[in-house]
């Protein structure tokens, strides 16, 4: 989910209205990056745009759009919801690819997780409560397709051509096709442990919680990050996709300043439904138990410069169902470009 750090003056090292803008993400997970393996999550692809900061103070006496409009209906109605220092929403188009370890075997592996892939369109809407940026709510709501239609075999084979790897021989057996409906939300606390504007290396600490419904994930989230570096306050760490540690898909940042900043981030879950262990919804097919306590762990480093932004995250999930081998390691490439 999508949260907007503070806009405050030009010294802040958020920058002012003016440094501010939409920003384009593309988002690339996959086991390669990890431990080389092919396996169980195998890739994800996710591209996203958000809006600039559609709050009054950045507006400049701009006449109201259709998003003011909607935003003046509600806070009319209930006032309290929509009082927000800041407000963006965000676009997202994904898919992520699932895979049994032995992609070799054209049987049915009945011990393994199933094939399966999940393509989705979604609309997010992040809210900055106070001006220091100390509380962050993100909303997302996916809606999509498991199965075929999600095209997740036609991808994994066409690129396995193309680099020349083995062949994934047991798509037969994936998940049947059925709608996807997702809601996803999450809130950040942001705990500052030095002056942005002190020399000096800066930190801050991260904790969250959120909840995710649907008939595809169903779970409940804890977790926190530690930051270091120069500029923190430009964003809320990097991209992901879901499931897993959320940072910001923008950032914010004077033009020409550059910023770095190394980070670790843990996250636990307590699992409703995975439909990519649980199997169809409704219909019969390929399953694994599940297990109901998941967590992660992920270490990275985040560069931004200008008008973009660059992130490299490596993560480690423990197991996800019963009669797992081992645990996942998988990496994250993000880049972002804001205009």
């Amino acid at each position: 989910m999508l949260i907007a750090p503070s806009i405050g003056s030009a010294e802040d090292d958020t920058g002012s209205c003016d440094d501010d803008g939409s920003v384009f993400n593309i988002i690339a997970e996959n086991d390669l990056w990890g431990n080389g393996a092919d396996r169980h999550f195998t890739h994800g692809t996710r591209f996203s745009y958000v809006s600039k900061d559609l709050s009054e103070q950045c507006r400049k006496g701009q006449e109201p759009g259709l998003w003011e409009k909607f935003r003046g209906g509600v806070q009319s109605v209930v006032p309290k919801i929509l009082e927000l220092n800041t407000s963006r929403f965000s676009l997202v188009l994904g898919q992520s690819i699932f895979t049994p370890e032995n992609i070799a075997r054209s049987d049915l592996i009945v011990d393994d997780r199933p094939y399966a892939g999940w393509l989705y369109l979604g609309f997010g809407f992040m809210a900055q409560r106070d001006e220091e940026g100390k509380v962050l709510d993100m909303f997302e709501a996916d809606i999509g397709a498991v199965g075929p239609a999600s095209l997740a075999e036609y991808i994994q084979e066409g690129w396995h051509d193309v680099i020349n790897t083995t062949d994934p021989e047991g798509w037969e057996h994936q998940l049947k096709n059925e709608p996807g409906i997702q809601l996803n939300y999450e809130r950040k606390w942001r705990l500052y442990n030095t002056d942005p504007g002190s020399p000096g290396l800066e930190f801050d600490l991260m904790p969250h919680a959120g909840v995710a419904l649907g008939n595809v994930f169903t779970y409940g989230a804890l977790g926190a990050t530690l930051r270091v570096g120069k500029h923190i306050k430009a964003d809320y760490g990097p991209p992901r996709i879901r499931p897993g540690v959320q940072g910001s898909d923008f950032f914010v940042q004077p033009d020409g300043a550059f910023g770095w900043y190394v980070f670790a981030g843990v996250e636990g879950r307590v699992v409703g439904r995975n439909v990519f262990l649980d199997g169809n919804t409704f219909e019969d097919s390929h399953s694994v138990d599940k297990k109901n306590l998941v967590g992660d762990l992920q270490v990275g480093l985040v560069i931004t410069f200008k008008k973009m932004r660059f992130a490299f995250t490596n993560i480690f999930r423990t197991e996800e169902f019963e009669g797992q081998k081992e645990t996942d390691e998988f990496g994250a490439i993000s880049a972002s470009f804001r205009f």
